[in-house]
This record gives structure tokens, sequence and C-alpha cells, in this order.
């Protein structure tokens, strides 16, 4: 219940936060987009049109650190384009913030509104912040390497990062504590896959922007859903309030 409720208020605010952030950049990036055909990874130009579409799931995923490039199927413009973008938000909201109540519960820790501000800035920092380093966010129009590869980059950066925040802060071994280093480092000494060419619709200014604006957008919804779990968390476990409550 903490997790809902902080994933749909968390979904609607960023919503609405997107509208005067990524949003007019996204659709500038779609007007460039369809003046040219750009190369997706594999070699093989698609439509104008067609690209155009597939790219208004760009406001979830940039919360999430994610790029897609290879969606089916959007929404037509207009009411339809926000409704779902909306509900995608939502529900993207509600994934992530039952992996922080989960943090929550496995941590055996008190939880206020401090303490879930910081496991937000942690979620921002494993799905976000570290991802970015090595795939920051794109705009419809930037060439991409082949999407199997770039989300598998993607889960190995998040989980490595989860492990290496964990150790750091939840052992007092020295050891683990550089093990946890060292899995900070890891994906990035990989290194993450990208295109063979750097042909893009878009002019590298925006591109600059968009990625810039989709992490502080990122770092917001972080915010915000560690916070508002920590407070339904906290009113919601009853086991809280009897741990807390005066045995006399």
């Amino acid at each position: 219940m903490s997790a809902l409720i902080a994933g749909v208020l968390g979904g609607l605010i960023i919503s609405a936060v997107q509208t005067v952030t990524t949003g007019p950049l996204i659709h500038q990036a779609e007007k460039y987009e369809t003046t040219s055909s750009v190369t997706p990874a594999g070699g093989r130009k698609q439509p104008p049109q067609m690209q155009a579409k597939q790219d208004v799931h760009a406001h979830a995923f940039a919360i999430a650190g994610l790029h897609d490039h290879a969606a089916a199927w959007a929404p037509e413009e207009g009411p339809q384009r926000v409704f779902f973008t909306i509900i995608t938000n939502v529900i993207v909201g509600v994934g992530f913030a039952l992996l922080v109540v989960a943090g929550f519960a496995l941590s055996g820790r008190r939880v206020d509104v401090s303490s879930g501000v910081l496991w937000g800035l942690g979620g921002f920092t494993v799905f976000t912040l570290a991802p970015g380093l090595g795939l920051p966010p794109e705009l419809p129009g930037t060439a991409a390497a082949e999407l199997a590869a770039r989300q598998g980059w993607w889960i190995f950066a998040a989980l490595a990062t989860a492990l290496g925040l964990w150790l750091m802060i939840f052992t007092e071994n020295i050891l683990l504590r550089l093990a946890g280093v060292l899995s900070l480092v890891l994906p990035h000494a990989v290194g993450a896959p990208h295109s063979p060419t750097l042909t893009n619709a878009v002019p590298p200014e925006l591109a600059a922007h968009f990625a810039s604006s989709s992490i502080v957008t990122a770092a917001i919804f972080w915010v915000l859903l560690g916070s508002i779990a920590a407070i339904a968390y906290g009113r919601l476990d009853k086991s809280v309030e009897v741990g807390s409550a005066d045995p006399t």
C-alpha cells in the first residue's frame, strides 16, 4: 500500500514536471527527426513518421534512465499521448516504490522522511545516475547501439551499483566495503555499448539539454518517491507504531 500511494502520487507529480522540462525538448527533437531518416542499430533505416511515433515513451524512460528506440506502438498526439504518458509514469513509479519499500523492510532501520529521501537518492544513483554515466538519456533521432546490448549493460550497471552501495553502507567489514567500491566501478570499466556511427538528427546542444533535464527530473522523482513512501510506510505499518509505543 505504501508503494502504491508513493507510485501514484510520484507518477502524477513528475508527469506535471515533465511538461516544462523534458516534454518540450522531446517535441523539438521529433521535428528534427521527421526531416531526416536516422539509421538505428543494425543499419536499417526507418520511415521518419515511424521514428517519431516510436519515442512517445521517452518521458517515462527518462525518469528511470532507460532508453527505448524500438517501441512498436505509441499513442496518438494529444490527449491520448498525455494519458498514456501519465499511466506509464504511475506504473514505473509503483514498480520503483516497491523496491524502495522493500529496502525499508530489509534494512531493519527506522524510517522517516529524512531516511526516505536518502533511500530515494540511492534509487536515483542506482537507476539513473550510474547507468547514465555510460548511457545518458537520449532524444528521438539519436544514434544508438543494439537495444538488447544497451538493456543488458543497463541492468548490469544497476545491479552492480545497488550491490556496491549496499556493501558500503550496510556492512562494517573493510574488505566488503572495498568490494562495494569495486562493484561501483566495474560496469564503467567494462564500458557501455555505443553506436558505431555518430550521425544524429538532433543538434548536440539539444541532446545535452535533454540529458541534463532528464537527470534533474529523475532526481526530483526519486526524492518524491522516497519521501512519500516513507511517510506512508510509517503511518501504515502497525509494527512501527507498536515498536515506538511506551510499554507502560
